[in-house]
Order: structure tokens, then sequence, then C-alpha cells
């Protein structure tokens, strides 16, 4: 049985609105005694009254937060923006104290919880290297050893000599990450950093923290990315309003954490998209941008139930800022675990893909048709992906949902609670030999 690393017990974080301290001095004289004595702070009631200078202006972070981890398991934790997971790694890295509860950690923990954290920006890479590495508490000597390995895994050898001021956001958390994994701690935490690389690099750190963890440490992984937790984790923790809602095994806690953020109706808006937009991406691209996904019939009315017989219509209209060459894009329907069941792409139909090609300033609307008879009867995902060679993909995942119901000639035995796919296939039905002869031969 493995040992416990990391256990977890009733911690919580209380942060207030804008002000650093209570306001007065007498306050924080009267906070400071209170934790001498162990006893309540007066100043941290949350009240019901509000405005300036109240206690109502406090809110929880985290609250009762009980866990463990152990040694060599990779925990992903999600949620949405504001759900305490940052929190809980800067309390699990010691950057910030919890308020209450208690954390008990086994073994020396690296963190890469912002980009350029523990960087200072007038020295070199190579400086800063050694710098971050004596702050995560390794010797000269470890560092000497690993240090070829790490500029290597960063890429930035052309740069290493570079003041890390003029490095971009992306040199920034390729030189953390690299000095954060290579330095061989017990304990890996990793916020959504990563984010800020590339697809090549992003798949290094994956393969990376896999490395880690098969050697026995630990390693503590938010994301926004659910393929990457997906494949990385086998357990996932998801919080919401900083509190644990969720910890199971990885797909059933993605599973839940994506139908509670399913938009209601069958349009989803750019603010909608904007806020489930997956992957490395970043939203404001200077290419191309998501405008409106929606799901409507023949009549071209938004729809989220369908029958069996009905076509379902799919409209991505998206937008290109500068002329563009060779939109990909692709519409994925997929099941509740996010796993694709049917997929379709632009380049599928020849008498439209070289619209694709070349494609204006301007604002778009690309329709593709899901013809009917297609479905078992039950709920569907939609998932879409936007290319441009010269980004990455924008995956919008599980932006809205539909439902199939049988009518008709397959009312009577429905679509089985198993079966994504029941077309209306072609039988043929020969007659071989008729009469007393055949029965005699059987």
């Amino acid at each position: 049985m493995p040992e416990t690393v990391i256990k977890v017990e009733g911690l919580s974080k209380q942060y207030r609105y804008g002000v650093i301290g209570h306001g007065t001095l007498y306050k924080d004289l009267q906070s400071w005694w209170a934790r001498a004595r162990d006893v309540e702070d007066p100043n941290a009631k949350i009240v019901e009254r509000g405005g300036p200078g109240l206690d109502g202006e406090r809110f929880w972070a985290l609250k009762d937060i009980n866990c463990e981890v152990k040694k060599g398991e990779v925990l992903g934790i999600i949620g949405k923006n504001g759900a305490g997971k940052s929190t809980l790694l800067k309390i699990l890295s010691r950057v910030t104290t919890p308020t209450e509860g208690v954390v008990k950690i086994k073994g020396r923990v690296a963190s890469l919880l912002e980009v350029g954290t523990g960087f200072h920006p007038e020295l070199t890479g190579r400086e800063n290297v050694y710098l971050n590495g004596t702050i995560l508490g390794m010797t000269k000597s470890e560092i000497d050893r690993k240090f070829d390995e790490i500029v290597a895994f960063s890429g930035i050898e052309k740069f290493i000599y570079t003041p890390v001021k003029r490095y971009s956001s992306g040199m920034y958390v390729r030189l953390a990450f690299a000095v954060a994994a290579h330095l061989e701690p017990e304990i890996l935490l990793v916020d959504e950093v990563l984010a800020v690389g590339d697809v090549e690099f992003q798949r290094k750190c994956l393969g990376k923290m896999k490395d880690v963890a098969g050697q026995g440490r630990t390693v503590l992984f938010i994301s926004h990315n659910m393929g990457a937790i997906r494949n990385l984790c086998r357990r996932t923790m998801l919080l919401d309003g900083g509190r644990v809602i969720l910890d199971a095994p990885t797909h059933q806690t993605i599973a839940t954490y994506l139908e509670q953020n399913l938009i209601e109706g069958a349009v989803a808006t750019a603010e909608q998209i904007e806020q489930r937009i997956e992957g490395v991406i970043c939203w404001k691209n200077p290419y191309l941008r998501f405008r409106q996904i929606t799901i409507f019939n023949d009549e071209g009315v938004p729809r989220r139930s369908f029958h069996s017989q009905e076509d379902i219509r799919v409209s991505v209209v998206f937008e290109c800022f500068h002329a563009v060459q060779d939109i990909r894009l692709m519409v994925y329907v997929v099941d509740e675990n996010a796993v694709p069941v049917l997929g379709t792409y632009n380049r599928d139909d020849p008498a439209v893909s070289d619209r694709f090609y070349r494609l204006e300033p301007g604002i778009y609307d690309a329709v593709c048709v899901l013809p009917g008879n297609t479905f078992g009867e039950r709920e569907f995902f939609l998932t879409v992906h936007l290319e441009y060679p010269k980004t990455e993909h924008i995956v919008v995942n599980k932006i809205l949902s539909f439902d199939v119901r049988f009518e008709g000639y397959n009312e009577a035995y429905g679509g089985g609670a198993d079966i994504f796919i029941r077309p209306q296939l072609k039988w043929t039905l020969k007659t071989l030999e008729k009469g007393d002869m055949a029965r005699q031969k059987i």
C-alpha cells in the first residue's frame, strides 16, 4: 500500500475583498492576539450585512477541504475559474497560509504556479536556473548536474544568456517548468501555466509528468484541458465555490464537471464559447474567433430535441481577422465522457471544401447536416474544433447537447440505452427454395 505523502484536514482559506489587513491597527492586533491564543478571530466572522469596511467583505476561497494523496499518484484538480484550485496549490506550496485546518506533506515540493514565479527579470536565463533551483531547495552540485538537461528540455538554448525580462511568456514557462521538473522533487505541483506553451512543448511537459509519476513521485495537476487531465490522471478532484464537489476516478469527475457546465438551449454565444475553450490557444488569437454555434432543424429553428428521422443541422459562425488559407473545421458528436461517436470535417464534402481554402476578412457561417436515422435514442453532445495552420486548435468541448427520440418506423424498438448509432440500413431477402422440399432439408 503506497504511503500518504499529502494529507489535508479541514483546510479553509479566507480572504477579504480589496483590503490588505483590517484597515486599522487595532483590528490587526486583535486578530493577531486571537491567533496567538488559538481562539476564534473576532474579525473573521462573515455576516449578512455588507458595505465598505464591514465584515461582509470577507469570503472563503476554500472551505473544509479534506483529501489524501498517495506516493506516486497523479491527482487532477478541475473546476471553474474562482473555484479555489490555485489557492489550494499555493497553500500546499507554502506560498500562503491557511485560515483553518492542517496540511501534512512528506517530501520535497516543487511548484509551478505562475509564469515567472521565482525568476528575477534582470538576471539571465542561466542565472535564474540557479536562483530558482536554490529556492526549490537544491544544491549547486545538483543544479550543475542537471543544467544541460534543463536547458535542452526548455528549447531556449540560444537565449540562455539573455535577461529573462526580454523573454516571451512562453519562454518563461518553458524554462520554469524545465527547472521544476528536472530537479527531482518528491512532489510536483503544476497550475494552468502550461496553457502558455505551444502544442509541442505541452506534449513534452505531459510526457515529463508521466515520467515523474512513473519514478514514484507525486504530481498535482490543475488544468482546464480535459484531454490532458484524462490522459495523465487516474483520479481527479472537482472544486466549486471553494469546496470539494467530487473526488473520484477521472472519467466520472470530468463527466460531472461537463454536465454542470452545459449551456441551456440550442445556441452558444461568443462569450459562452470563450469560457469553454480548451487547449493551449489564446482566445484572442489574431486570425480566427468563434462567434456562435447553433443546433437547428430544417426550418432553421434552434432546437435541442429531434425525432429520429429528422436532419440535425449544426451552424458554426466564425470570424476571420485577416485573409487566411486552409481553414479546417471539425464537428464531433460525443458521448457524456467526451468520447467521439461521429465526426465530420469540412474537407469531407468536395463541393464546398475548396471554399475554405482562402477566406478574406469577414464573418462566415459554416453549416453541416447530420442526416436523420443516424443516432440512437439518447442524449448527445457537440464538440467543435477550428484550426488554422498558423495557430493551434481552438477546441470547444461539449458546447451544446441534443437528444434524439424515436418515431415512425422504429418507434416500437427504440434505440437501446447503449446504442449510439442506429441508422436505417438497407436489407435484402432472397427466396432460395419454396415449399415442402425446403422444410425436409431443414
